[in-house]
């Protein structure tokens, strides 16, 4: 029996057949407060679309600004009303679409890192191939013993998943990452 689901009641899904999802990375600007958070998401989650990555921390502690930036996909049209509307929220102050800076400046992407702490277990010569793999990629011991260690890895989202998928059969345990930290390229900055 084949059932096809029906997409949530939204405007929102009523897509041109054209269109088809985009991902993009925003920046968003905001006044270091209580609520304002939960508010920024709250309009993805009124329309059905999903955060791939989410970070926030306050940039400039005189102000109490702090600067959310948040990775989504959908289709062009909608993240366009998602980025209007944020620009209507009273604590925010600027909105930037970092993929569109960024084919405005001709460039292809702006600059995107991750952080992910990465625990592998094992012994003999997977544990000596672990070890190996890290110092390929880069990527620091951040603790060890004889049975286990942690490694801090940093870099373009798909560096971090490769190593991820590396480790797997060394013996992955847990993964911690941090979400994707953006800027545009040039020297201009977000309120300039």
């Amino acid at each position: 029996m084949n059932v096809k689901l029906q997409p949530p009641a939204s405007a929102y899904f009523i897509t041109k057949e054209t269109e088809s999802a985009e991902r993009r990375t925003l920046s968003v600007l905001v006044d270091n407060e209580p609520g304002v958070l939960a508010r920024v998401i709250g309009l993805f989650s009124g329309r059905g679309y999903n955060i791939e990555s989410l970070t926030v921390s306050e940039t400039e502690h005189e102000k109490h600004l702090s600067r959310i930036t948040i990775v989504t996909s959908g289709p062009p049209h909608v993240l366009e009303q998602i980025r209007h509307q944020l620009e209507r929220i009273v604590p925010v102050h600027r909105v930037v679409d970092l993929n569109l800076t960024a084919l405005s400046k001709g460039h292809d992407k702006p600059i995107e890192r991750e952080l992910a702490l990465v625990k592998v277990a094992g012994t003999g010569e997977k544990r000596v191939e672990a070890l190996r793999l890290c110092e390929a990629f880069r990527g620091t011991v951040i603790d060890a013993n004889t049975e286990h260690f942690i490694f801090e890895i940093t870099g373009r989202v798909s560096k971090i998943e490769q190593f991820i998928a590396i480790m797997a059969p060394l013996g992955l345990i847990e993964v911690c990452r941090t979400g994707v930290v953006a800027l545009s390229r040039g020297a201009e900055g977000m309120l300039e």
